[in-house]
């Protein structure tokens, strides 16, 4: 069965993502993978401080399959630092869009 039969780099690095092992620490930074919010290319150095310091939200939903991503930021976070990052509700971006029409409309009128 052919992966890729161009090896084209996309696919290179496809393969070399499906033949890491994953380990408990984070990579370097030139292991990149897609970030779901911003897509494009991004390390896990920047999902590390994404959020005002803490974690990006997704940081252990999208490096799970690359290294043990939840235990290493439980030892690195606080138990306050993790739930600032991973257990507050967040408002959808519907809420956030509509307040900032409103905002805008609000100064407008001044």
């Amino acid at each position: 069965m052919t992966i890729c039969p161009t090896l084209i780099p996309e696919c290179k690095l496809q393969l070399a993502y499906a033949t890491m092992k994953r380990t408990e620490t984070p990579p370097n930074d030139d292991y990149q993978i897609r970030c779901p919010r911003l897509g494009h290319q991004i390390a896990f150095s920047y999902c590390r401080v994404e959020n005002k310091g803490l974690p990006c939200f997704k940081a252990v939903d999208c490096w799970f399959e690359h290294f043990e991503a939840e235990p290493y930021l439980k030892a690195q976070l606080t138990p306050e630092e993790w739930d600032k990052a991973f257990n507050t509700q967040t408002k959808p971006k519907v809420f956030t869009l509509l307040d900032l029409i409103e905002k805008a409309k609000q100064r407008q009128k001044l």
